[in-house]
């Protein structure tokens, strides 16, 4: 069964899609060994859970494997993987077998295992694969990504942005001049995105070819997910009990809990109650708590998701505003991901756009069809989704500043440089003068809790709920990009010093690779044309 693949690897659950040539439409894959059909609305959708377990005998278990093996709470199961990779965690599990494993190294299996078992399954050779990538995804993210497809053997390939492929992945519901908003809440992030569809004559003059297109007129994320929801359900019911993640005995326990939290979500979205109950089988001592949907809306409140939803789709819709499309040209908003799935979420947006624009046909599965839809031409015109900085030494302080370079929603190819500045030395007799390149996140991106906590495992594998301090939460909004292989100008003659020794000016290519182009102001010399460093996301 020949067809070119297209994988939305989830925080909870990965989608995989496939273009059918026969069809001219993308079909999502199920594989019985590793995934189930979930049931999200009047639809079926086959979803491989996000899972990966290692046995104590080496052999590794994934997906629905691991369900069917009762090894859902197991110590040597890793779940969330996409959302530690994206937060740069460097913490390491003990799995069954007893080796450390990072969730970088258990992403990489996971993804590895059904990327060879889905190839096999469509007869993929040499064809295109396509890998979406949530918006607030930073360098680090797909670089991870790009390793773990090269290993899998894979030597073309395609990266997208979740919302973007989302809005393809309506398929018939979506009409060429249209203004359309994708509100993507999954198991780790909410991202929201306003996107146009280009006609067929803007097509052909911008590009010349076929085909239908999507323009992206403004995004926004915010620090959201399932995951987060799971932690308040955790944390509640403890209190209700009276008890902490610090307690022994509700260590030995606290992945059970967990689990029970998850599958409460889950039936809070479908029935009006659910308890959450889980026993420790030492000492039979049990912890258990009854949540209404209306208590659980109650929690959700008091967590401020509601406001965040809010603030997050005002965002995006301000993007959109400073290109000319209000509020009011939005035709459909269009749902995507499982948290879309809990009744009062989408009852917050039918608030503010009006029930009869709230679409929810395809929560599941719109991401990864709509990938599927990209690799025979479909295509996106975009633009630069963050911001960027060098970093610079405060001569009165010591401290280290940054200074933007390249502003989020920057359109590329650029004509003329998007930004110019002079590199001075920092001392006498300096040869090579750095330029460090930093992504910075948003800090309104992130949770508005005054005291930000999240919810992790431990070395141990048991959950706890632990702070995010200052340094954490700095280490995630800077990314230092050109660490691996920093740029340098060199001075010939030594620089001096204070001595403005180079210009520099930023540019874009239509890879949204940044080039810089530099000049010796002492001896006049070029020393870089449109030379490419990073590239942006």
């Amino acid at each position: 069964m020949p067809g070119r693949l297209a994988v939305d690897f989830g925080t909870s659950n990965t989608v995989i899609a496939y273009w059918d040539e026969s069809r001219n439409d993308s079909t999502v894959l199920s594989v019985p060994d590793l995934g189930y059909s979930f049931q999200a609305g009047a639809e079926e959708t086959p979803v491989i859970p996000s899972l990966i377990h290692y046995a104590a005998d080496r052999r590794t278990w994934l997906g629905r494997q691991v369900m069917d093996q009762n090894l859902y709470d197991s110590h040597g199961t890793f779940r969330w993987m996409k959302r530690y990779i994206s937060n740069q965690s460097r913490l390491k599990i003990r799995a069954g077998d007893g080796r450390e494993i990072s969730h970088y190294e258990a992403g990489s299996d996971f993804l590895s295992g059904i990327l060879a078992v889905a190839s096999a399954e469509l007869g993929i050779g040499d064809e295109e694969v396509a890998f979406t990538m949530p918006v607030e995804s930073y360098e680090h993210y797909e670089n991870w990504l790009t390793e773990v497809v090269e290993k899998s053997g894979i030597n073309r390939f395609r990266l997208i942005d979740e919302p973007s492929a989302a809005a393809l992945g309506y398929g018939a519901h979506i009409q060429p001049g249209d203004v359309y908003l994708i509100f993507d809440f999954g198991g780790g992030t909410l991202d929201v995105a306003a996107v146009l569809i280009s006609d067929e004559k803007e097509v052909a003059r911008i590009s010349g070819q076929d085909g239908r297109r999507c323009r992206v007129l403004g995004k926004a994320g915010a620090d959201i997910g399932g995951m987060k929801i799971d932690q308040w359900l955790f944390q509640e019911t403890l209190r209700l009990n009276g008890r902490s993640d610090s307690d022994d005995d509700v260590r030995r326990i606290s992945r059970v809990l967990l689990v029970e939290c998850e599958k409460a979500k889950e039936k809070l979205s479908l029935y009006e109650n659910a308890d959450v109950t889980a026993m420790n089988t030492e000492t039979g001592a049990v912890i258990s708590a009854e949540f209404t949907r209306g208590q659980f809306e109650e929690l959700m409140d008091q967590h401020e998701m509601f406001s965040q939803i809010d603030r997050t789709i005002r965002r995006a819709l301000n993007n959109a505003r400073e290109r000319g499309y209000s509020e009011e040209n939005i035709k459909s908003v269009l749902m995507v991901g499982g948290s879309s799935l809990i009744p009062s979420v989408q009852k917050d947006l039918q608030r503010i756009f009006g029930r009869k624009r709230v679409m929810l046909q395809h929560p599941l599965d719109a991401v990864a069809r709509g990938a599927a839809a990209f690799i025979p031409g479909v295509d996106f015109y975009d633009h630069i989704q963050h911001n960027y900085a060098i970093r610079h030494l405060n001569a009165m302080d010591g401290s280290y500043d940054y200074r933007a370079i390249v502003n989020q929603g920057t359109p590329y190819p650029t004509n003329e440089p998007v930004c110019r500045i002079t590199v001075r030395a920092s001392y006498d007799g300096q040869t090579q003068l750095g330029i460090a390149i930093y992504e910075i996140a948003e800090q309104h991106r992130r949770s508005m809790e005054s005291n930000p906590i999240e919810l992790v495992f431990d070395p141990s594998g048991a959950a706890r709920v632990v702070a995010v301090t200052p340094d954490e939460d700095d280490r995630r909004t800077y990314f230092w990009m050109n660490e691996e292989s920093p740029t340098f100008l060199t001075a010939d003659p030594p620089a001096q010093k204070g001595e403005a020794r180079f210009s520099v000016e930023f540019g874009l290519d239509g890879n949204k690779r940044l080039l810089i182009t530099a000049r010796d102001l002492k001896t006049d010399k070029l020393t870089h044309k449109d030379y490419p460093v990073v590239r942006l996301v």
